[in-house]
């Protein structure tokens, strides 16, 4: 008896188990919430409003500076500019569709 039942054990985990498991993962994995447009809109206006915020604090330490001689700031005026691409108010023809 278990010479007959072994095996038909092992075939239905081969043949119903496994794909039964790895298409239930599938679908979740499809199901998953992942990044809207509108997501990515405000990540993006998020990041311009910190590179704004940057250039600001840039510009109050170098007024601070001026005004005060004993005033070290962060060297953060030293730092290169790591945009790789110009900002959106330099190029009135961005749009959101071109992204990945």
């Amino acid at each position: 008896m278990e010479d007959v039942f072994l095996p038909i054990v092992i075939v239905g985990m081969l043949f119903i188990g496994m794909p039964w498991v790895i298409l239930h993962y599938i679908t979740k994995w499809k199901q998953s919430p992942s990044l809207t447009g509108e997501d990515e809109q405000l990540l993006d206006d998020l990041h311009l409003t910190a590179r704004r915020l940057e250039e600001r604090l840039v510009t109050i330490e170098r007024i601070v500076a001026a005004d005060n001689p004993d005033f070290r700031p962060d060297n953060r005026q030293e730092r290169p500019d790591y945009r790789a691409e110009p900002r959106r108010e330099d190029r009135p023809d961005y749009d959101y569709s071109k992204r990945n």
